[in-house]
């Protein structure tokens, strides 16, 4: 099972100095609220592309006064390897990757970690704007299929170049049917990474435990139906070139797309659900992404999950420790007392945060 086994925090946000020694079982990190417990949780998202739970950049993170930057350090152990990650930013640069005393690409990670999380700002996604559910699944698909962040990176950069030349007014063909061809051949690869993501959760959550709804998760365009041919969305792109120059803006392609979830035993939308349908149906599709990323990649995943709690009941909360333990993944939990944990008893880590000063301090448990 991949798992962390050592875990050191310099000069990250809150913690000085911190260290864990873990044994691949759930860890409970629990504390009151503003002891730097989600910190924790955002160092270890960072052992994956992108920017890590809270989106956060280099400078953000540093821990002030000092803001001398940071370094994370951990060791991760799988079936047959272990690999020492040295993560550190000096200054507010960008971060940089060791693996193994070797500088390397952050992208790398995916090779031998994959981590999903869940964070308390998405428990909002379904009732706020098609942005935040986007992203929420562009990180699915990623945990899936890691070349899907280079992709997408190259379609913005190429949407932006495009918007460029429409806000300026300029025509020429040459330049739109170069920049459309890079479009094209990139949203098609977005769009059908994002469909086989939904099919593999779709699948992994008829495993699931019935305490926690399955929904059926759509991929929806507002102004079109999902391209996932080259030539037709470079037609559709052509074709749309008038109306986007009077917007100064591209106006259709996997950047307008939306994820839809219908809770199936109401047939209900997951924006009309209630708040408590809303989060169990996040933690569905969660623990669903784990068991199918174990079976399709040969990957345990790291399970982040913060706050998970709130919202759910007593037998939710049962349900979810259960589902967790039968994953046999290192889930991360945080939550402001161990009671809210005690279905897990000796099952887990239990890691105790306070403040000194400012200072996160750590004690573990068990």
């Amino acid at each position: 099972m991949e798992h962390i086994s050592n875990l050191i925090l310099s000069h990250f946000r809150s913690h000085k100095i911190s260290k864990l020694s873990l044994d691949g079982r759930p860890v409970v990190v629990f504390g009151k609220n503003g002891t730097g417990k989600t910190n924790i949780l955002e160092a270890v998202s960072l052992f994956s592309p992108g920017r890590g739970l809270r989106r956060a950049t280099a400078e953000d993170i540093t821990r002030n006064p000092e803001a001398i930057g940071w370094k994370i350090e951990g060791t991760v152990k799988n079936r047959v390897s272990e690999y020492e990650v040295v993560i550190s930013s000096e200054n507010g640069e960008s971060r940089r990757l060791f693996l193994d005393g070797k500088r390397t690409s952050v992208m790398r990670l995916s090779q031998i970690l994959r981590i999903v999380w869940l964070v308390p700002s998405m428990d909002r996604i379904w009732i706020e704007g098609s942005s935040g559910r986007r992203q929420f699944l562009d990180r699915l698909t990623l945990s899936y299929f890691p070349e899907h962040a280079e992709t997408s990176l190259s379609y913005e950069k190429a949407m932006r170049e495009r918007n460029r030349l429409l806000k300026e007014k300029i025509c020429n063909d040459h330049w739109y049917n170069a920049l459309e061809i890079e479009m094209a051949k990139s949203a098609v690869s977005i769009q059908k990474a994002r469909l086989e993501a939904i099919k593999y959760l779709s699948e992994a959550q008829n495993n699931l435990t019935g305490k926690f709804p399955k929904a059926e998760l759509l991929l929806d365009d507002p102004d079109q139906t999902i391209i996932t041919d080259e030539e037709e969305a470079i037609q559709v792109l052509k074709n749309s070139r008038p109306s986007d120059m009077i917007m100064g803006r591209t106006s259709v392609g996997p950047h307008k797309s939306d994820l839809q979830a219908i809770y199936e035993d109401k047939l209900t939308l997951a924006k009309d659900c209630s708040t408590g349908e809303q989060k169990a149906i996040l933690i569905s599709i969660i623990l669903a992404n784990a068991k199918s990323l174990a079976k399709i990649s040969k990957v345990s995943p790291i399970v982040l999950l913060d706050e998970v709690s709130a919202h759910l009941d007593k037998e939710r909360q049962a349900a979810l420790y259960d589902e967790i333990c039968g994953l046999g993944v290192q889930a991360w939990m945080t939550g402001t007392g161990p009671e809210l944990f005690s279905e897990l008893k000796n099952k887990a880590q239990f890691i105790e945060v306070s403040t000194i000063d400012g200072i996160s301090e750590l004690s573990i448990s068990n």
